[in-house]
């Protein structure tokens, strides 16, 4: 029987997106043009307290066709009954907001009501980076998408024992690569530079170390402080070193995680102040390592794009290593390594065999990484018609747990939209009372924002005192 897999990359015509902070758009984004290169991408950020800002989207850099802010059941209503329908749709969102489109998904595909739903989209989702918490409990969310990518042999193979410990199945687990990876200098949506940086400095500049630092690892203001202090101190100590902060978001603003201590707040802290070759940075992290000849970090997934880079990288030993910092997914690397080390000029030599299982290669080979899920995606997007989701998670293995997950984006236990949970639905408020409806939503939903960024941190650290 011939194959219906096209002998083209390109599976699929109009692509979604739906993302809930800057780095999950980062990765859907990119994973969408890896999929599909040459297909419309319709960029759909769900709404809550880490929506991402203008700033933080256009530092990311990776731009779509358009780009607009839903709940989960206007995304759902669009997935399925929009004037164009998706041919993919990549959820790039936290374990729970992925189960509840699944469920919404699925419940909108087999009981349609009003206008007849079409086709449903493929789906496809994943995690943006290292996967060292919470591995059963995010899987098991993700579980019911056509496509669970894994961004290493070693991410592939626990994802598949965790589905089988489970009795699901485990067939849309997909090995892949980070999709900010790439054998083609410029395609890793880094806007300019090179890919290496294990050259000595060129044109003159000086030796650049990066602390590439994490919005919630380590936790505390007193782990967070003693980080920025060795960097500090480490720029003191060589002064013809730059010492570069580089950091992911500006006051305010949130990433996947919360931020409670932001380390611009931390370092008008720092005794006698940061060296003047010690400095706080924002941008594209593609570029940032463009620069760098030694990244240092407690366990971001940056230390991954350091050493695809072929950049020297060193995950710091300083607090221990535990599960809670997320540093003993190191274990094995060659990366482990203290301020003191580096004070005294250690840099790390990464082991080649530990780079490999974490889908890390030097030498090339992420141009043919995608070749597998490309191929997955095109067989379903061909296919003349695709089951309803079948989430592990339902109510009768979850009784307890899925409703209160569903409840949080929109949802019913069943999966059908709550009320007022999408104002464009036909048969939703109209006129007069549906403009003061969205009015006073908008105005929570500002009032959420604010109390959950500014005020609930500021407690919090009043607590601390």
């Amino acid at each position: 029987m011939p194959s219906r897999i096209p002998s083209h990359p390109l599976s699929a015509e109009r692509v979604a997106v739906l993302a809930d902070s800057d780095t999950r758009w980062k990765w859907g984004a990119l994973t969408a043009r890896r999929l599909a290169p040459d297909a419309r991408i319709d960029g759909l950020l769900l709404r809550g307290r880490a929506t991402p800002t203008p700033r933080q989207l256009a530092e990311v850099g990776v731009a779509t066709d358009t780009l607009r802010e839903v709940t989960g059941a206007q995304f759902v209503r669009a997935a399925l009954r929009g004037d164009e329908p998706y041919d993919v749709v990549v959820l790039a969102c936290v374990g729970g907001a992925v189960q509840a489109m699944l469920h919404g998904l699925a419940r909108a595909a087999a009981e349609p009501v009003g206008s007849p739903a079409a086709r449903r989209p493929v789906l496809v989702t994943g995690y943006v980076g290292i996967v060292y918490e919470k591995l059963a409990d995010g899987l098991l969310l993700r579980h019911g998408a056509d496509l669970v990518l894994a961004n290493s042999r070693h991410d592939a193979e626990r994802f598949r024992d965790v589905y089988r410990g489970v009795g699901a199945d485990a067939g849309g687990v997909v090995e892949c690569a980070l999709p900010f990876l790439a054998d083609t200098p410029g395609d890793d949506g880094a806007t300019s530079g090179t890919t290496g940086a294990s050259a000595p400095p060129a044109g003159g500049r000086p030796f650049t170390v990066t602390f590439a630092v994490q919005p919630s690892v380590p936790d505390n203001r007193a782990d967070r402080a003693y980080l920025l202090r060795r960097a500090a101190e480490h720029a003191r100590a060589h002064p013809a070193r730059e010492v570069l902060i580089k950091l992911r978001s500006r006051p305010g603003e949130h990433t996947t995680h919360i931020e409670e201590q932001p380390y611009q707040k931390l370092a008008t802290r720092v005794p006698g102040g940061l060296p003047a070759n010690c400095r706080l940075v924002y941008g594209h992290m593609g570029e940032v390592l463009d620069r760098t000849d030694l990244l240092v970090t407690v366990s971001s997934t940056a230390a991954l794009e350091s050493l695809h880079r072929r950049v020297p990288t060193a995950v710091l030993t300083d607090l221990g290593v535990r599960e809670a910092l997320g540093n003993h997914h190191f274990l094995g690397s060659g990366c482990l390594a203290s301020w003191d080390e580096l004070d005294a000029g250690h840099l790390p030599e990464p082991d080649p065999e530990w780079t490999a299982r974490q889908g890390v290669r030097p030498d090339g080979g992420y141009d043919a990484a995608f070749d597998a899920a490309r191929a997955r995606v095109a067989e379903l997007a061909f296919a003349p018609e695709l089951p309803v989701p079948a989430p592990y998670y339902t109510p009768v293995t979850a009784p307890g747990y899925l409703p209160r997950i569903l409840a949080r984006y929109g949802f019913r236990p069943d999966g059908s939209p709550r009320p007022g949970a999408d104002p464009g639905a036909p048969g939703a408020a109209n006129g007069l009372r549906a403009v003061l409806r969205t009015a006073v939503r908008e105005a929570a939903r500002g009032a959420y924002r604010h109390g959950v960024q500014r005020v609930a941190p500021v407690i919090r650290r009043m607590g601390d005192l």
